[in-house]
């Protein structure tokens, strides 16, 4: 499936997530969380993120969700499930500092970069975020992602 790098980030816009994963609790009983970028569409679309997961190179599989929610239309007052879901989920370190990180920064157009840019300061400044997950902050406010081939090449347009 050939997928371009404008329609994964356009994608990404309506259905995309810059978020954190709590995971188990620290010796003092604190929970530290993980940085991670998630992708969720209805099952019926799991080969867009099969796609988007070899066209990005991203090391990782796709997730299945159950329906778990009953949505209630504001307008009609009908009630439904949510469709099953595949979820394409990163969380790993290297993967976000060398594909994800470069691959969106700068370049989302709605107030999805406003969240993506707020997902960075977030990195840098919550005290739950472990040191190693703060340099991807430090790499984007010393200005790597701005002028670093190495972090930017790949993802050309």
């Amino acid at each position: 499936m050939g997928i371009s790098n404008e329609y994964i980030r356009g994608l990404v816009e309506g259905e995309g997530s810059f978020t954190f994963s709590t995971t188990r609790k620290r010796a003092d009983g604190t929970r530290y969380k993980l940085p991670a970028f998630a992708i969720s569409l209805n099952i019926r679309d799991k080969k867009i993120l099969e796609g988007i997961r070899d066209k990005l190179d991203l090391k990782a599989k796709i997730y299945y969700k159950v329906p778990e929610i009953n949505i209630i239309n504001a307008k009609t007052g009908k009630s439904y499930l949510s469709g099953r879901q595949a979820i394409l989920i990163i969380r790993d370190f290297e993967q976000l500092k060398d594909i994800i990180v470069p691959f969106f920064y700068k370049k989302l157009k709605g107030y999805k970069g406003v969240q993506f840019i707020q997902w960075l300061e977030k990195i840098g400044n919550d005290p739950g975020v472990s040191d190693r997950f703060k340099s991807l902050y430090r790499l984007y406010k010393w200005g790597i992602y701005d002028v670093h081939s190495k972090f930017t090449e790949k993802f050309k347009d």
